[in-house]
């Protein structure tokens, strides 16, 4: 479904100073994967997931969706951001409904939706408030309706519950999984944490220095409880993930107290 090849992106800083963002990345992603990408800050996921929305312009090599390369944004992919994007001078409802409306669907089309992805979301009581009446998890609940509604079957999420406390988070990867689960929807999600990405994805992709360094088969049960977050297979995927970033236990500590002398 996603093809993606030789991607590079290189950015010019204002200084002239040159940046490689990606470097030669190469991946397919299957249709009704769940996709994890995970990398220290600046290592290019974000311009990885950028990329295959159409918002950033690749310098060499090419992304396919669906045997058509990209060149721009699509109906057939959505994405929903780490920054708040629910737009506050509508209400929850018209905020749902803009995709719909933007691709011109009919209004008794609009109002089916709009209904139906507030239901899934377990927010149909909120459809007249106004986005500053809501918790931040509520506002995040809206625009994973919002892009769903769509119908994109390509749904991109750079560090969506980022900024959320540890309780809203878990609640809202417990809901993006039943939805995922319902509606065969292909997901690419970035996020630095291991264990976000050990609970949702099949795949971990990790990124190092703009390169593609591991990619990584999750196969664990699900749902993935504490125990099988605890299993040596979910301790050896976290290791190697750690390797791959650096993330050695000298690394962590690398000046260890020296042991108290012996009397």
């Amino acid at each position: 479904m996603i093809s993606i090849r030789g991607a590079r992106c290189t950015f010019k800083h204002t200084s002239g100073r040159k940046v490689e963002a990606l470097r030669g990345v190469d991946v397919e992603i299957d249709e009704g994967e769940f996709v994890c990408l995970v990398g220290r800050s600046g290592h290019g996921k974000s311009t990885l997931l950028r990329a295959l929305a159409g918002l950033n312009p690749l310098s060499a090599g090419e992304i396919v969706v669906n045997g058509a390369r990209v060149t721009g944004p699509g109906p057939d992919r959505g994405m929903v951001f780490q920054e708040d994007t629910v737009f506050p001078w509508m209400r929850v409802k018209d905020n749902v409904a803009f995709g719909l409306r933007a691709m011109g669907r009919p209004s008794d089309v609009v109002d089916a939706g709009v209904a139906e992805w507030l239901a899934a979301v377990q927010l149909p009581e909120v459809a007249g408030s106004w986005p500053k009446e809501l918790s931040g998890g509520m506002r995040k609940r809206v625009a994973i309706a919002t892009v769903f509604a769509t119908g994109a079957r390509i749904l991109l999420m750079d560090e969506p519950f980022g900024a959320l406390d540890y309780v809203t988070r878990l609640t809202l990867h417990r809901l993006l999984l039943d939805l995922w689960r319902r509606t065969g929807r292909t997901i690419v999600f970035v996020t630095h944490d291991i264990e976000e990405a050990l609970l949702l994805g099949d795949r971990i992709l990790v990124m190092s220095d703009g390169r593609l360094v591991e990619d990584i088969e999750v196969d664990l049960a699900r749902p993935r409880t504490e125990d099988v977050r605890a299993s040596a297979r979910a301790v050896a995927i976290t290791k190697t993930i750690h390797r791959n970033l650096g993330l050695t236990v000298e690394s962590i500590n690398p000046h260890p107290r020296d042991p108290d002398p012996v009397p």
